[in-house]
């Protein structure tokens, strides 16, 4: 396994898998502290391309002035242990000024997708996500990106930022790994104290008991929020930043669900320490009923 640090690093170690035969790189961003999730994308990865890059890098322009930038768990020996044992073929673990060198003054920002849920939560996130990833993608050059779904607004930002400034990747996006009882994979679930994390459950739940209103036949966008809440107000330790039923490409909230189109239900929720989210996509099911 290969392992960069700066650019020309990188650049070498991407001329010399090319040298090699290498046709189709996946590559797979992270900010490490991996687990199973990110595992899953490094798989998806392999099926698909000859080889497979992921970086690892806790992106300060992705934070906002309040937020975990300075606690944000990282262990990078066993992140790179991990990903050895995965067989991967490229890490790059550049340091802040790797990726944004002196004098660094030029900035992708979003609009659109990029303005609500997560974007109105957190203002000057997603420019920080649009800028950091084209960077990535200026500088190793893949075929594809793997994203997971949990990220369901990240996707579709980026997927926005690729199609209007014509860059050459293809983002994929994969299914969410979950604990046993529905918790979804995080980084910041190590956050969590044993208590928290028997109540971070609601998240899951919240979204399962909107998803099953659906399928018994419910339309109204505003039953299945209040469905959502109804679930969170009865875990004392929840604290709710939003839920939302929108529309799963422009995320315009929606005040009822077509059922030829579907919709993305999803929620952020501090559970103690950590805010997390989580999404529940609902898949069409043709015009009726």
């Amino acid at each position: 396994m290969r392992i960069a640090t700066t650019r020309q690093e990188l650049r070498s170690a991407r001329a010399e898998l090319r040298a090699e035969g290498v046709g189709s790189l996946g590559f797979v961003p992270t900010m490490g502290y991996l687990h199973e999730g990110h595992l899953s994308l490094v798989a998806a990865a392999q099926q698909q391309n000859d080889a497979v890059a992921v970086s690892i890098f806790v992106n300060p322009t992705q934070f906002g002035p309040n937020e975990d930038l300075a606690s944000y768990p990282r262990d990078l020996d066993r992140d790179l242990a991990l990903l050895e044992a995965a067989g991967v073929d490229l890490v790059w673990t550049p340091g802040v000024a790797d990726v944004y060198p002196p004098g660094f003054d030029t900035y992708v920002v979003p609009g659109g997708v990029a303005d609500v849920l997560e974007g109105a939560q957190r203002p000057g996130h997603f420019r920080g996500v649009a800028t950091v990833l084209t960077v990535l993608f200026r500088v190793l050059q893949p075929q594809r990106a793997y994203f997971g779904q949990k990220d369901a607004q990240q996707v579709a930002v980026v997927r926005q930022v690729v199609r209007d400034l014509v860059l050459d990747v293809e983002v994929v996006a994969c299914p969410i790994v979950r604990e046993p009882d529905g918790l979804a994979l995080s980084s910041r679930n190590s956050y969590l104290t044993a208590a928290d994390r028997d109540a971070a459950t609601v998240l899951s739940r919240a979204l399962r008991t909107a998803e099953g209103a659906w399928l018994a036949g419910e339309r109204d966008a505003t039953a299945l929020r209040t469905l959502m809440l109804e679930v969170l107000a009865d875990e004392p330790r929840a604290e709710v930043d939003y839920v939302s039923v929108a529309h799963p490409d422009s995320l315009a909230e929606l005040s009822a669900v077509d059922p030829a189109v579907g919709a993305l239900l999803s929620l952020a929720v501090r559970v103690g320490r950590p805010r997390l989210i989580d999404n529940v996509v609902l898949l069409p099911c043709g015009t009726g009923d």
